[in-house]
Parts: structure tokens; C-alpha cells; sequence
């Protein structure tokens, strides 16, 4: 499988690739977009600040190539949240894939949202535990498929067509994470 991680200087990559690699896999870091759009399925993480990622996503054409992909996607924490509309964080405009907001946590609790959640599917169901780091979130929508609480109900995976998101980091949400990043490259 060809397993290309979207490399654009979004902090996490070697944590996400070094995961892939324990379940078996070498993927390519890029941030060319023949290889990316060449690739079989595609990882679009991030840790960091929406402003300063879409300035760099602006800078190597990648925000509009993004959008246009048909294979795959997995967006993790920044990836995700930038796969929506516009975010709070540095109110700027991100992709738009997903017709969402991105908000700020009321710092009623501690902020950023740090540590170990379980999620909910759809049916109401309690699912695994993921590891969170975050300060913004994807409100629940139409295309929400997990939900975690922190303060509130919020996106914890969303879905779609070919792009899907997660909010935690399976790559650092041990057995849990391995089996999600499983089933993603199982699709």
C-alpha cells in the first residue's frame, strides 16, 4: 500500500509514521502533490495553529489540491479541524470540506482538553479510549461519527465522502489508536 503522510511542517509527522510503521508499513512523507495524489491512502495530520498551517497549506498550493483528492483521507487534531470551513483559532478560513466552525473551548475547565476520553458512536454506544490534546473542537453535525465531552459534546471522528477525521491521536492512543489507523487503512 502506498501510504503517504501530507507533510507541510504541522508537528506530529514522525509520531504518525512511526505508528504506521508498527503496524507494518513505510509511509512517505511529501509534501509534493504528484506524490500525494499518487498515493492509495493519505494522512493529514497536525498539531500546532490553524492560521499558521493554512498560511503554509496557501503558500504550496496544497489548500486548494486538498479538497480535490479522491482517495482516503485521514485528518488527525489540526488535520481535522482544518478539513472545516473556518476556525476561531487566528479566524481564518481553512478548507471547507466539512461546512463546520471551528470553536474554542469556554474555559469553564482546564484548557486545552488533555489526556484520555472515551468516545460514543452514533447509537449512543460507548466506544474506546483515545488520547486528546486540543483547545478548539468540530461542534456535532451531520457528519460527526464519534463523540467525546469535555465541557460539551464535540466531534471526536467525522466522515465525509473520502475524508475523514479524528480529533484525538491514535498515534499516541496505544492499542486503541493502532486499531483505528487498522480499520482507516482498511477501507
Amino acid at each position: 500500500m502506498n501510504l503517504v503522510i501530507i507533510d507541510y511542517g504541522a508537528g506530529n509527522t514522525q509520531s504518525v509514521k512511526f505508528a504506521f510503521q508498527r503496524l507494518g508499513l513505510n509511509p512517505v512523507l511529501s509534501s509534493a502533490k504528484e506524490i500525494i495524489g499518487a498515493a492509495d491512502k493519505i494522512i493529514f495530520p497536525g498539531v500546532g495553529h490553524a492560521k499558521a498551517a493554512m498560511e503554509v497549506l496557501k503558500e504550496t498550493e496544497l489548500h486548494t489540491f486538498i479538497p480535490q483528492l479522491k482517495q482516503p483521507v485521514l485528518g488527525i487534531c489540526l488535520g481535522m479541524q482544518l478539513m472545516c470551513r473556518y476556525s476561531e483559532e487566528g479566524n481564518t478560513d481553512c478548507l471547507g470540506i466539512i461546512d463546520e466552525e471551528v470553536k474554542h473551548f469556554e474555559p469553564l475547565l482546564k484548557v486545552p482538553h488533555i489526556g484520555w476520553n472515551q468516545t460514543t458512536d452514533k447509537d449512543g454506544r460507548q466506544t474506546s479510549h483515545y488520547y486528546f490534546v486540543h483547545s478548539y473542537y468540530v461542534p456535532v453535525n451531520n457528519y460527526t461519527t464519534l463523540t467525546c465531552n469535555y465541557i460539551q459534546d464535540f466531534s471526536a471522528a467525522i466522515q465525509k465522502d473520502n475524508f475523514y477525521g479524528v480529533q484525538f491521536h491514535p498515534e499516541k492512543s496505544s492499542r486503541a489508536g493502532e486499531e483505528y489507523l487498522q480499520r482507516f487503512l482498511d477501507l
